[in-house]
């Protein structure tokens, strides 16, 4: 079986990677192999298209190949929240917490990844046409071998070729050790207006096809993620041995401190609350229309029993 994540350096989608490295899905009785299809639109359409079996992606994408959340589900949180960050140039002094700094400046932002930031500046009162906040592509960081959109984006920030970004952890750490960047807006921790948190997440996705061709891989599946996020709590030294196998040195040598504050959001289950502001940023972000979504629409209840150890 192959699974798929659309950022390699990275902690979004670390539990899915390091389930894959440290055994837990062979444990399982899965022959699971790790692929890098970048961007996250990209690798929810190759699960559409059967060329794999899993994601670990951001929730709130899914509809992007599955309008209307048909064909596909939601396993379990690979952690809880919106898991992205807005750093801006150190020269700016901007200050944590204080989104206005964004004012008039370039941000580099993924595909899809950029509506979080989009309504995020909604909900805080930033106008992106009247305060001229332009958001869009990282130059290089679609091309040749790059595995990581947030460090191309820190590399880019060095450069002086964008004013900030809006990407993952990984990226974050690598500018602000550079000294390059500035956190500004930690999302996952309740840095932007209330409702960010539960834009999306990053999460255990397949499609309705695999549940129904092998729904006892499907629960292996989620059984291995929850022992993965369940031996990182307990020694978190694992992740540098994951990063050695699969990252550049000096990003191999942060991802233990980088996963070490996601710990506590090292949560498989999928709540309610979440699904129902997912849906709303969706809504909002033109990801779904006015269609009827249930909460068994998005989430594959029959494995929610394995959430937890």
């Amino acid at each position: 079986m192959k699974i798929a994540i659309p950022d390699m350096i990275s902690n979004s989608y670390f539990p899915a990677a390091a389930a894959v490295e440290l055994g837990f899905f062979k444990d399982e009785g899965l022959d699971m192999t790790l692929e890098l299809i970048f961007p996250v639109n990209r690798t929810l359409e190759v699960l559409r298209d059967g060329g794999i079996d899993f994601v670990g992606g951001s929730a709130h994408s899914v509809p992007f190949a599955f309008p209307g959340w048909k064909g596909a589900k939601l396993l379990a949180s690979l952690a809880q929240n919106m898991y992205w960050f807005l750093i801006l140039r150190s020269d700016l002094k901007a200050q944590k917490g204080d989104i206005s700094a964004i004012k008039g400046l370039n941000i580099g932002a993924a595909p899809l990844v950029d509506l979080g930031l989009k309504r995020l500046l909604v909900e805080a009162g930033i106008d992106v046409e009247r305060d001229k906040v332009k958001i869009g592509p990282v130059p290089g960081a679609f091309l040749g071998e790059n595995k990581n959109f947030g460090v191309a984006a820190a590399n880019a920030l060095q450069a002086g070729m964008i004013d900030g970004f809006w990407a993952n952890g990984m990226g974050a750490e690598v500018a602000v050790r550079s000294g390059a960047g500035t956190m500004v807006i930690d999302a996952r921790r309740g840095d932007g207006p209330p409702k960010a948190i539960h834009y999306t997440m990053p999460a255990l996705i397949t499609s309705d096809a695999v549940i129904a061709r092998d729904p006892g891989a499907v629960a292996a599946a989620v059984r291995a993620l929850v022992k993965t996020q369940t031996a990182l709590k307990a020694d978190v030294s694992l992740a540098t041995k994951v990063g050695r196998n699969l990252f550049p040195a000096t990003e191999a040598e942060l991802i233990a401190d980088v996963v070490q504050r996601d710990l506590p959001f090292y949560d498989s289950s999928i709540s309610r609350d979440f699904v129902n502001g997912m849906i709303e940023f969706q809504r909002h972000m033109g990801l779904l229309g006015n269609e009827n979504v249930a909460y068994e629409d998005v989430v594959a209840t029959d494995f929610s029993q394995y959430w937890k150890t």
